[in-house]
């Protein structure tokens, strides 16, 4: 049994710490929502009471945080993980942040003395909890072959990306490309409507044709093909646009860093921004389709 610090339980987090405390391994949770610890406890996981508590005797340090900044400070503040870890202590970042802070904490780890990799994941808070989770990794070989026992837990496909950061470059493209997917899919959907052709034939056809694509196969943003997708469940999240802005918003910086063009990425973070502006980003991110079809505004 190993001993597992896991700083970070939001929608995604409980239900990874959860498959690794069902997996035998002793998990102490924390989170600054005491809510979240309760239900962390009730998964099988031990409620710790701060940084230090929950660090000082783990073997390894997952953490699943909302931004770069939470990162730099959970890991190198004043009274962080490296303060308090042992020396050799594996960590494993599964937020999704900017390249530039993973690489910089990553850095700092290894300077003083840790194994670090950063490890962000695909597969929403459906494959948190059932153990089905992408997971991309950039850090040493040595660092990444350490942690994927545990990520195999977690999820179901688990990629070596290359250096330190790379794990965040291959998120942020991904999340990219498939926001891309998204608003060109929910277009088709919404012009194949306009012209008299219905959801259901339309996807009959587009899905065996060379339109076929994930938004639209798997996760289809029109009500009725795909009975498990969220546009049957009123836009209820599994992903909420507000995260993929996040990560559109994160794949501009990138671009701007590495001068490469990225128009319809542009275009992308421009429109799930509307969503923003309406109040509207708590929707999945397949309810952009309500921006383009103009029921966004509907009750």
């Amino acid at each position: 049994m190993t001993t597992i610090a896991f700083i970070g339980l939001g929608n995604m987090g409980i239900g990874m710490a959860a498959n690794l405390a069902k997996a035998g391994h002793e998990v102490k949770a924390l989170d600054i929502s005491e809510e979240a610890v309760v239900r962390a406890v009730s998964a099988g996981c031990v409620g710790a009471r701060n940084t230090k508590d929950a660090v000082e005797a783990a073997d390894v340090v997952i953490t699943m945080l909302p931004a770069g900044a939470h990162v730099k400070m959970v890991y190198g503040g004043a009274d962080g993980v490296f303060e308090h870890a042992a020396k050799g202590t594996l960590m494993i970042d599964c937020s999704t942040i900017d390249v530039a802070s993973a690489r910089e904490v990553i850095g700092s780890a290894t300077h003083k003395g840790f194994a670090m990799i950063d490890a962000p994941v695909s597969g929403g808070v459906g494959g948190a909890a059932a153990g089905t989770l992408t997971f991309m990794c950039g850090g040493t070989l040595d660092a990444y072959e350490r942690a994927k026992p545990y990520l195999d837990i977690m999820g179901k496909n688990v990629f070596h990306a290359g250096d330190a950061g790379n794990g965040q470059a291959a998120k942020i493209c991904n999340n990219m490309l498939l926001g891309i997917h998204m608003i060109g899919t929910c277009e088709a959907f919404n012009l194949a409507e306009k012209l008299g052709l219905d959801a259901q034939t339309f996807f009959d056809i587009s899905s065996t044709a060379s339109g076929q694509n994930w938004s639209m196969t798997s996760y289809c943003p029109a009500p009725g093909p795909v009975e498990s997708a969220p546009s049957n469940k009123n836009y209820e999240p599994g992903f909420a646009a507000g995260m993929m802005l996040k990560d559109l918003r994160l794949a501009q910086e990138a671009a701007t860093a590495a001068k490469a063009a990225t128009p319809l990425g542009t275009q992308s973070e421009a429109i799930y921004s509307l969503m923003e502006a309406a109040g509207k980003d708590g929707l999945d991110f397949s309810g952009v389709m309500k921006l383009i079809n103009g029921t966004l505004y509907d009750a």
